[in-house]
């Protein structure tokens, strides 16, 4: 499964409170029903990272550093984002965690995030979504055009080890 997210930091790498800031930014609020709702079954989906899934799934996400140091829910929600992040990339061989730096003259993602998920049987899948929107996306053309650009953006962006290096500093600056 392929990430490039530039509004958030996605959502089977959210801690439990950064994900309740998320919800709760953006109108209309959620009755507290539907918000626990919306948080579980956010946390549940992070079963998929495991290593121990068989077989496991490989995962690449490509994150815009201004997420990063949006601090959504304040501080401590980001500390505890930050070492959510740190674990996550260190500790499972199957995730691989790269930052789109905030100085990228040529960025081949500014049509906005998307998603890729090969299935089982090799089959690709897209994913986009915008304000009050989402498309699922199963034509073959613009699937190619997708993995495209994502490839790109992994050129652009920085290595997964200087995203560490980089997020172990954000870290440290809280």
């Amino acid at each position: 499964m392929y990430t490039y997210e530039c509004r958030v930091v996605p959502g089977l790498l959210q801690t439990e409170a950064y994900a309740r800031a998320v919800s709760l930014d953006v109108p209309p609020l959620p009755d507290p029903e539907e918000l626990e709702q919306r948080i579980a079954a956010r946390l549940a989906r992070q079963e998929l990272l495991a290593v121990t899934r068989k077989p496991p799934t490989a995962f690449s996400f490509i994150v815009e550093q201004a997420v990063l140091e949006r601090w959504t829910g304040g501080e401590e929600v980001t500390r505890e984002q930050f070492d959510r992040l740190l674990e996550l990339v260190e500790r499972n061989w199957n995730v691989e965690f790269q930052v789109m730096p905030l100085r990228q003259p040529s960025h081949a993602g500014m049509d906005g995030p998307m998603r890729l998920a090969e299935t089982p049987d090799n089959c690709w899948f897209a994913y986009s979504e915008g304000q009050q929107n989402g498309r699922l996306i199963a034509n073959a053309k613009e699937i190619s055009l997708l993995q495209q650009r994502y490839a790109k953006l992994r050129s652009q962006a920085l290595t997964p080890e200087d995203s560490l290096s980089l997020l172990k500093r954000l870290r440290g600056a809280l």
